[in-house]
């Protein structure tokens, strides 16, 4: 079929996303013809920006929905902004009621949602499960594209960072403490759930033999993480460079490009760090890193040897710390094999 108007919906979460990106480069090669708009919520807007793969972003505002008023107030505008497009495929990679009901509002004639949805959106749309349905979510993201006749060989992750953008985040470092050309290693301690936080004492310890080698540890994140930040200040000798809360998703791409590696939990900017090919080490505990790992070669993923491990648990209910057994030193020994210490 020659479609001429795509729709892709996937809203959130941030590495969400960035898993989804390969559907929209797969889509345009396979149809270059056609036009691609994607749905999207606005913490995730960002990333989306500059793409030549997607011609349009629509913003789908959750906060106006909160109240009846506010649902019945914005949802006819939305559609209307939808139905404008007169969508003949619609890709519902979210699977989940949400995305179901913007892919059936949407009016799309055809409407496909990856394997594992969930919410009866398999209702709303045909499900798709392909040779991955069991392996990792960006593959599983792609059956969905080759059900449609596109063949797909290496996934590409497009994230265009512009030269403004550049220049501000080179500006950000600058006044941070950071010299982008000398080596550094990037650690993220902030994760969407506790139980998939490794300890602020660990991160500590980590910076501090960093700090021995002579590579700069620079931590980033969002404005939710500065509590933790400030326990691993109080634990260092020496101040780390810390972006944390300075960057957008863009600069933060940029500052992963020319790090040495990143270090991180299961959490967005851990798969922004492996789409932009700068090796991560990946510190995983209750989720899976076969599903949802750092994605290509060269990437590092040390698993908690709690027995409970893969529990897919927020919080613990047994209280645990579930990365606390992932110490620094095997850490840094991992960095070592990467960096080339």
């Amino acid at each position: 079929m020659n479609y001429r108007n795509i729709l892709i919906v996937k809203l959130s979460a941030i590495g969400d996303c960035i898993h989804a990106l390969p559907v929209a480069s797969a889509l345009k090669a396979c149809y270059p013809q056609a036009r691609i708009t994607w749905v999207v919520e606005k913490p995730a807007y960002d990333l989306l920006t500059n793409n030549p793969n997607i011609d349009e972003i629509i913003i789908f505002d959750k906060a106006q929905c909160k109240t009846l008023g506010g649902f019945f107030s914005y949802v006819p505008g939305f559609v209307n902004i939808l139905r404008k497009h007169r969508f003949d495929l619609a890709l519902d990679l979210q699977g989940l009621f949400k995305s179901a009901a913007i892919t059936y509002l949407s009016g799309a004639s055809q409407r496909l949602v990856y394997c594992n949805a969930r919410e009866f959106s398999d209702k709303i749309s045909k499900k798709i499960c392909g040779p991955n349905s069991n392996g990792h979510v960006i593959d599983r993201y792609l059956d969905v594209v080759r059900a449609i006749g596109c063949h797909i060989t290496e996934p590409e992750f497009t994230i265009n960072i512009t030269e403004k953008e550049v220049t501000l985040v080179q500006a950000i470092a600058k006044q941070a403490g950071l010299d982008i050309a000398h080596p550094y290693v990037v650690l993220i301690p902030g994760t969407n759930w506790p139980n998939k936080c490794w300890p602020p004492g660990h991160f500590a310890q980590l910076a501090e033999k960093l700090f021995e080698q002579h590579i700069v540890p620079v931590f980033v994140g969002t404005n939710a993480d500065k509590t933790a930040m400030d326990e691993i200040i109080a634990n260092m000798t020496i101040p780390p460079v810390d972006l944390t809360g300075k960057t957008t998703l863009k600069q933060l791409a940029y500052i992963f490009k020319n790090a040495k590696t990143v270090v991180a939990g299961d959490t967005g900017p851990m798969h922004l760090a492996a789409a932009v090919n700068t090796p991560v080490i990946a510190l995983f505990g209750p989720t899976d890193p076969q599903r949802n790992g750092p994605y290509g070669k060269g990437h590092i993923t040390l698993m908690t040897d709690h027995t409970c491990q893969g529990c897919w648990q927020r919080k613990c209910p047994e209280g645990k710390a579930c990365l606390d057994r992932i110490s620094a030193n095997k850490v840094f020994e991992m960095i070592t094999q990467i960096v080339g210490l």
